[in-house]
């Protein structure tokens, strides 16, 4: 939290910008990665099944043709000795051949491990503990067919998994198979395995590579369009700072003019008055008459300036009065007729709402004065029944382009001096208007801003 608040507003935009497309991103990733590995694991699976198909279609045919081979012995009284001689002769590869085994478990020939002949291996198990032996006899007893178990491959002496393939021959008490040993299908689904991760990795990277274009992409046009911001900031903070100073100077030269050809004379008169006074005892009565009347009209215009600059009914009588008074001096200079009201029940406001609310309509006024050519303006000061304030400037009058004046460093002043009032309540400033329609503006506070405020 202590990091997001220290960000600055554009900064926050930025980062706003720049979460979700990590997360759109991030999301994206995350369903590839889920996809292609379902699709990989569908493509082993098919390979696998595929395999598995041909390798039973082969070893039923190896089978097949070894029982041709011995059918032809089996009324022979030397048959069983001269077919174990033939199917041991027959093999097709070096891990691939044919095995016999009485249906008790005894090993009658075993052409790859010949030091099995004679030995019963109806107990045997593998290492799971599953019987060997029983299992294939047990499926060649049940007509034949495929079984699949443990057994020590030939090449490399170490034990694999195998797919059998077994048959009864009940003439002579005999169950033939073959195998196939299964360790190269294994080795390949790890390759296809290992190719998958490989484009997962790939897609990732890829995925990664976007997201730093785009995030590149964001930081340059943010870093662009915060240069661009931070030049139009820059000069209109000039052309601000110009106004208030030139503003100052021109305030300062209006008190200067009204000190020297107003209170000035008027106390150089009443100086000499009873000067002259003191020098002329006769008529002393007269003139001391005519000096306070002069010093009674230069306390009003004392009272006048300072009212101008602070009118001290926003400090004792608060805000809707001194709307009032201020409208009252705008309508007294004629042409246009201004009009205050107060509406809804009114509540004491703190001193920072009454000061902003005062200048902002001070503005509008000077400013309907000086460019409305209205007939009519109203001021409005609304009290809430939810404990809001709205303020309303309103008048008849030409009306402006508000947009085209924000635009130019040097006009809109006025404007964007009301935005920062109210912006510094917290409030929320509309304006209303077009070139021949007249002009709205107003200014809301809620029941919280108003707390914020006198806080």
């Amino acid at each position: 939290m202590k990091a997001w608040a220290a960000l600055s507003l554009r900064g926050r935009f930025v980062l706003l910008a720049l979460l979700p497309l990590m997360a759109s991103l991030a999301l994206i990733a995350l369903a590839v990665r889920q996809q292609e590995r379902e699709l990989a694991a569908r493509e082993q699976a098919l390979v696998r099944a595929s395999y598995m198909d041909a390798r039973r279609t082969e070893l039923k045919h190896y089978v097949d043709l070894a029982v041709s081979t011995v059918k032809p012995l089996l009324g022979q009284p030397d048959g069983p000795q001269r077919a174990l001689q033939l199917l041991s002769s027959l093999d097709y590869g070096p891990d691939g051949y044919f095995f016999v085994y009485s249906l008790d478990g005894r090993v009658l020939m075993h052409s790859r491990q010949p030091e099995l002949l004679g030995q019963n291996l109806w107990e045997l198990r593998d290492p799971q503990g599953r019987p060997t032996i029983q299992q294939l006899i047990g499926k060649a007893k049940a007509g034949g067919g495929y079984v699949e178990y443990l057994w020590r491959k030939p090449s490399s002496s170490l034990l694999a998994p195998k797919l059998g393939y077994v048959v009864a021959v009940p003439e002579w008490n005999w169950m033939l198979g073959t195998g196939l040993y299964l360790d190269g299908i294994e080795a390949t689904m790890a390759e296809l395995e290992r190719g998958a991760r490989q484009n997962i990795t790939t897609t990732l990277l890829w995925v990664g590579a976007v997201a730093v274009l785009g995030v590149a992409l964001i930081s340059a046009g943010a870093l662009a369009l915060n240069l661009s911001e931070h030049r139009s900031a820059e000069a209109k903070l000039r052309a601000l700072a110009r106004e208030v100073v030139q503003s100052q100077e021109d305030e300062r030269a209006r008190l200067a003019r009204e000190l020297h050809d107003g209170v000035s004379q008027a106390l150089v008169a009443t100086k000499l008055l009873i000067e002259s006074a003191q020098h002329e005892p006769a008529g002393a009565a007269r003139l001391q008459e005519l000096a306070l009347k002069r010093l009674n009209s230069t306390l009003a215009e004392v009272r006048h300036l300072s009212h101008a600059l602070r009118p001290a009914l926003l400090d004792t009588l608060g805000l809707p009065a001194a709307l009032q008074h201020l409208a009252g001096e705008f309508d007294a200079a004629g042409g246009t007729h201004y009009t205050a009201a107060v509406q809804g029940e009114e509540v004491g406001l703190p001193e920072a709402v009454n000061t902003a609310l005062f200048r902002i309509a001070q503005e509008a006024l000077n400013n309907a004065a000086r460019h409305a050519h209205a007939t009519v303006v109203a001021v409005t000061l609304r009290f809430e029944h939810d404990g809001g304030l709205a303020l309303e400037v309103k008048d008849d009058g030409q009306g402006f382009d508000a947009d085209a004046a924000q635009a130019v460093a040097d006009r809109g002043l006025g404007l964007r001096s009301m935005r920062e009032r109210a912006d510094a309540l917290g409030a929320r400033l509309s304006l209303v208007t077009s070139p021949g329609l007249g002009c709205r503006l107003a200014v809301k506070l809620s029941a919280s801003d108003l707390a914020r405020a006198a806080a």
